[in-house]
């Protein structure tokens, strides 16, 4: 190598594989990925690639946005918060809850700054193309915690059309609250599917911060999130969704999944985790969820259900998605 020659640049080794994809016997394919257990006094317990390293949480970073809606004076019933820290499927009476949620402080589905969209979950979308309708702010998943930020802008007098800025005041919030539960300054500030900021942290912080609410003081705003959520899974989630199934089935569990293939989840004894799969395959978190949950200790039927991801040819089932580790 000459004196001009450049050195050959490190090549990052890459994830483990937390998923494989086998059909009619045969593994065509694998998803990979980063991964954290703690222990129920905080410690990490096990570790798969590098959950130091930061991403973004995207919805799985809810709680905390709900907790900072708290902080900053907004007082909601359970099921009202429920929904702010949610990724509702767009049931009915998820829809409801929204516009009583918007009209209680003299609001309507026109001040929300989500994207137009079907409801989440395949079946109410079915229903709701069938009954004429087309895609609307307030079907997007995110509505319930766009209602909550515009709420509690109402409240304190501040703008409303700019509820969305970084440097606005709830968004502000946030971010503290978001750096403050996972113990870990926020690495990159981004912008989410629905178009909030979004606060980048790592899989260890995520888990942490999910862990911190569980066991936080009771009437804090962490730990009035945390019950809520637990409380009224339906509204976190929907009714077919493995957030609600969980949250339902361990009496104490907080759960939230974030696109691009994120899960947190802590239970009621401070035990957590939190992993993010690197080519967003959400078809893979059911399998990946289970197997973490098994390492953990959960022993209860939720987590088969929530670990079954069958692969079809026809009609018929050939194989599956299951976890790798």
């Amino acid at each position: 190598m000459t004196s001009t020659d450049a050195a050959p640049a490190a090549i990052a080794p890459a994830p483990p594989v937390l998923a494989e994809v086998v059909r009619s016997g045969f593994t065509e394919g694998h998803h990979r990925g980063s991964l954290v257990l703690l222990a129920a006094d905080g410690s990490v317990e096990r570790t798969l690639g590098d959950p130091g390293a930061p991403v973004f949480p995207r919805s799985s970073n809810k709680p905390m946005q709900a907790a900072a809606i708290l902080r900053a004076g907004l007082e909601l019933s359970e099921e009202r918060l429920a929904l702010a820290a949610a990724s509702h499927s767009g049931e009915p009476f998820h829809l409801d809850l929204v516009r009583k949620m918007l009209a209680e402080h003299g609001l309507s589905p026109d001040d929300l700054q989500t994207p137009p969209d079907l409801p989440l979950d395949p079946v109410a979308a079915e229903a709701y193309l069938a009954a004429g309708n087309v895609r609307e702010r307030i079907t997007m998943n995110c509505s319930g915690k766009h209602a909550a930020m515009l709420a509690v802008c109402v409240r304190n007098g501040w703008d409303t059309a700019s509820y969305l800025d970084p440097a606005h005041p709830v968004q502000q919030l946030a971010g503290q609250v978001v750096a403050e539960a996972a113990g870990e300054p926020v690495a990159a500030v981004g912008t989410d599917g629905c178009g909030a900021p979004l606060m980048a942290i790592g899989l260890t912080g995520l888990a942490r911060a999910f862990r911190s609410f569980v066991l936080a003081e009771p009437g804090s705003a962490e730990r009035r999130v945390a019950d809520a959520m637990r409380a009224h899974p339906e509204y976190v989630a929907g009714t077919r969704r493995p957030d609600t199934w969980l949250m339902s089935e361990v009496p104490g569990t907080l759960s939230k999944m974030g696109a691009e293939a994120v899960q947190a989840v802590a239970l009621a004894d401070g035990r957590a985790l939190a992993f993010k799969i690197d080519d967003g395959a959400t078809r893979a978190l059911g399998p990946v969820l289970a197997r973490a949950l098994e390492l953990l200790g959960v022993d209860a039927p939720v987590v088969a259900r929530i670990g079954r991801a069958p692969l079809l040819g026809g009609a018929a089932e050939v194989g599956e998605i299951r976890a790798a580790f």
